[in-house]
């Protein structure tokens, strides 16, 4: 049989019953739009975590007072572990060959207050001028601290931008004043919006000196946090290591089994990844159910349609036609069908993740990859579905089929 005749009968078959064929592919549009999509929103989340991990800073190390725990985060090691991280610690650290900047932090969350009676919530961080270059962080208006203002305690704050629109809505908020713990700060900068990572949104903290936040606010020494940004990623492991001796032979505990905690920024972005890879596979696999009840579907046309054939196959049978034919003819049939429905699928795929990325949701990402797995799923499909019911048409006998009624 030639191959203009084998598209033209597969035409002509599928045209026959255009309701039928419409009905039988739509397993397999579902199911090839819902994988696109779910591929893409995966990747897109995938993407968007490692931006929002990298937006808060470069090559960065984080130490944390208490151990880590697997399932359990930041827990006590010991009596007063929560408490281990001091400012002296910082010097100590700053001697760590690869070590660009550090930046000790101390957070504690006030009520803060605005003197026309605006209030908010928020996460207000003690930190030294280095902050700006470790957090990667960027003013919009005004400036940020110096040395001095740290050194002298000095009562400023650096707002950032979700808390100046709570706080002063569309009015200039440089050269105000802010109460924070029934203390009057002055504000002389608003940081550029970062937007959220995780559970800590950088735009909704405000930044004092560290000095005024231990002396004066929180009235501790201690730190919370030490962020540490790394000269390159290749001595990210040497400098958390030595960071680790360092700590250890300091607060004269075991490395094995200290009182801190050091996290990578590389590790935090690859446990991130691995759930969000995890979680697009699992659904991407439930979408591919689909695929297999649309596979189902298509066999169950094709016995259909051999049945209502059989007389025809017979009258082929009898004038020439051999088992190949007929086999060739109706898996042909089955292919052009997912290849039709894949095609649909892809393109409603596509339109899926564009809207998804369009309505500002999530920034998706299609990849040819999917794209073209997508054709190569289809089209196996319909070979896979489709062979059963063509070799039954091949096998029929001729006069059994011509006297068919």
């Amino acid at each position: 049989m030639k191959t203009s005749d084998l598209f033209e009968e597969t035409y002509t078959s599928l045209s026959a019953n255009k309701a039928c064929s419409g009905l039988t592919v739509l397993g397999i549009v579902i199911g090839i739009s819902s994988v696109i999509a779910m591929v893409s929103i995966g990747h897109g989340a995938s993407s968007q975590i490692a931006s929002s991990i990298e937006g808060l800073g470069s090559n960065l190390l984080t130490v944390y007072p208490g151990a880590i725990q697997p399932g359990r985060g930041v827990v006590s090691s010991g009596r007063g572990s929560g408490e281990s991280l001091k400012n002296t610690d910082v010097d100590a650290l700053r001697q760590i060959n690869g070590v660009v900047h550090i930046s000790p932090e101390l957070q504690r969350r006030f009520q803060v207050t605005s003197l026309v009676g605006t209030n908010t919530n928020s996460t207000v961080i003690g930190a030294l001028p280095e902050y700006i270059q470790v957090r990667n962080v960027s003013i919009a208006n005004g400036s940020f601290f110096s040395d001095s203002q740290e050194r002298s305690l000095g009562r400023v704050v650096v707002l950032g931008p979700t808390v100046a629109s709570d706080l002063f809505g569309d009015n200039e908020p440089v050269g105000s004043t802010v109460r924070i713990h029934k203390v009057n700060f002055k504000v002389i900068g608003v940081l550029e919006a970062k937007g959220g990572a995780g559970f800590f949104n950088p735009d909704d903290t405000l930044i004092v000196p560290l000095s005024t936040m231990q002396k004066i606010l929180a009235g501790n020494d201690f730190l919370s946090t030490i962020a540490i940004s790394v000269q390159s990623k290749e001595l990210m492991s040497q400098v958390q290591d030595d960071a680790t001796f360092t700590l250890a032979e300091r607060h004269r505990v075991d490395p094995q089994s200290p009182d801190f905690s050091i996290v990578s920024q590389a590790d935090i972005l690859g446990t991130l990844t691995k759930v969000t890879d995890t979680f697009t596979l699992f659904l991407a696999a439930v979408a591919g159910i689909s695929l297999v009840v649309g596979g189902i579907g298509i066999m169950n046309m094709m016995l259909t349609t051999v049945t209502e054939r059989t007389r025809e196959i017979g009258l082929r049978k009898a004038i020439g036609a051999k088992r190949n034919d007929i086999n060739l003819q109706f898996l042909s049939e089955a292919i052009m069908l997912t290849c039709i429905g894949g095609t649909i699928g892809v393109v409603l795929g596509c339109g899926v993740s564009f809207a998804v990325s369009y309505f500002g949701i999530l920034q998706a990402k299609v990849s040819l990859l999917s794209v073209l797995l997508a054709f190569g799923v289809s089209a196996a499909i319909g070979i896979i579905f489709g062979y059963y019911p063509a070799r039954r048409a091949a096998m029929l006998n001729p006069i059994e089929a011509i006297r068919y009624e």
